[in-house]
């Protein structure tokens, strides 16, 4: 009961500091007197007067431009890293590297906190740590082009015990999680090899590249990076990438992957992706889940783009086939939806949602694998976060709550592994340069 109140205490705190952005801003702009006091809704003055003088030393350190000024020589944010959500990158710092001309640098320095209940055996109530220190160095045009993204990270998931920074990247995807080449002969045709972005799910890896800070539940049966080639292409509305390359990172090179887009407008946009595994990988890893790995995934993910709305409701659909090599001897399987959102109520302040359902089959006595809580196992989840962005600066709290229904004892949440459910608070700030 603590954590949990502890977890509602750290979200009321985070939201509570955003409306605050949101009202001093909104008042800024309206061009009111100095000396006149800054009132809220129901006409009360605001009685933080410390609040007021932290924003505006922030304000004054990380957006030092006045207004009517332009920052001579500033370029628009890139392509890549990608991102769904308010935050982007900062317009790159062209550095000239001699005989391999102008390259972009930019990057981000960002920190997380978060206290939940029900930690898992070896989990944590609270936990604190670099969400992330990395910086991106790319060259964008020219037949010749690349990409590479250095540093440390964390991937706070849904329903996961969390794990330090260092273990992350020791775990996972190194220091340098994505560095690819890439081969552009033309505009909508390319050629990519090395260590590369997933063409799978609605989500994408990194913190700061998503709407919300965890990663959802959804997104825990995808795979996150991998080392392979892709082919891009394009053609009127249509965009599309197939990939040869190792799966869920197993070094193993006998994943095929997909997706196809259309634009049927500005506003709204269809893509179908999928992939498997086209031959057998009997090991695992942190980053290799031995079932994921050697099962196939499709997506159908629906985007819908307004002034202030984003709406992007997908399907999911896995599938682990009976393999004694892995230890299963019937077939098993997930279906599951989700619906991301995101509203801004100006261009300081938004608010993002995700809800999300997902069940799996199978029976344990049948040698079905455990692709959840549990073979034949079900959860939902609900994840709000509010976020205020200005220039280089951003901050963001979220609230979330995960649910396991039939699952089996030992495989959920608490001690002891039999607790249904977990609520979790979290924050995050950061810079993006």
């Amino acid at each position: 009961m603590l954590s949990l109140l502890c977890g509602v205490i750290a979200y009321i705190i985070a939201f509570t500091f955003f409306e605050g952005c949101y009202r001093y801003f909104r008042a800024k702009a309206t061009n009111r007197k100095r000396l006149a006091p800054k009132v809220n809704k129901l006409g009360k003055p605001f009685r933080s007067t410390r609040l007021r003088m932290l924003l505006l030393l922030i304000y004054s350190v990380v957006c030092p431009t006045q207004r009517g000024e332009t920052q001579t020589g500033a370029t628009a944010p890139l392509a890549m890293p990608s991102t769904s959500g308010v935050i982007t990158t900062a317009s790159p710092k062209i550095v000239n590297a001699g005989p391999l001309g102008n390259i972009d640098v930019t990057g981000i320095l960002s920190g997380f906190g978060y206290s939940q209940n029900h930690p898992s055996a070896g989990d944590r109530i609270t936990l604190g740590d670099v969400s992330n220190g990395q910086v991106f160095v790319q060259k964008a045009s020219g037949l010749f082009q690349y990409f590479l993204q250095a540093g440390v990270y964390n991937i706070p998931i849904l329903g996961i015990p969390g794990i330090s920074t260092r273990a992350t990247v020791d775990s996972f995807y190194g220091p340098l999680p994505q560095a690819y080449l890439k081969i552009a002969p033309k505009d909508n045709f390319s050629f990519l090899i090395g260590k590369l972005p997933t063409l799978i799910g609605a989500e994408y890896t990194f913190s700061f590249e998503n709407l919300n800070i965890e990663r959802g539940i959804l997104w825990n049966q995808e795979n996150a990076i991998s080392r392979g080639i892709q082919i891009n292409y394009g053609k009127d509305k249509f965009t599309g990438s197939l990939s040869w390359n190792d799966g869920f990172y197993s070094n193993r090179y006998n994943w095929l992957s997909g997706t196809v887009t259309y634009s049927l407008n500005q506003q709204n946009t269809l893509q179908v992706t999928g992939g498997g595994n086209l031959g057998n990988t009997p090991y695992s890893t942190t980053a290799t889940p031995l079932y994921q790995n050697n099962g196939s995934i499709y997506n159908v993910i629906y985007t819908y783009t307004a002034k202030r709305w984003m709406l992007e409701p997908y399907f999911q659909y896995t599938r682990v086939p009976a393999n004694l090599n892995i230890g299963t001897s019937h077939n098993s399987s997930t279906i599951g939806s989700a619906v991301i959102a995101n509203y801004n109520f100006t261009s300081h302040i938004s608010l993002a949602e995700r809800g999300e359902y997902i069940a799996s089959t199978g029976d344990a006595r049948d040698g079905a694998a455990n692709l959840l809580y549990g073979a034949g196992s079900q959860a939902w989840s609900i994840t709000l976060t509010p976020t205020f962005h200005d220039n280089a600066f951003f901050v963001r709290g979220e609230f979330s709550f995960s649910h396991a229904n039939n699952q089996t004892p030992g495989d959920v949440f608490g001690p002891e592994g039999i607790n249904p459910a977990q609520v979790r608070g979290l924050v995050e700030t950061g810079l993006m340069f």
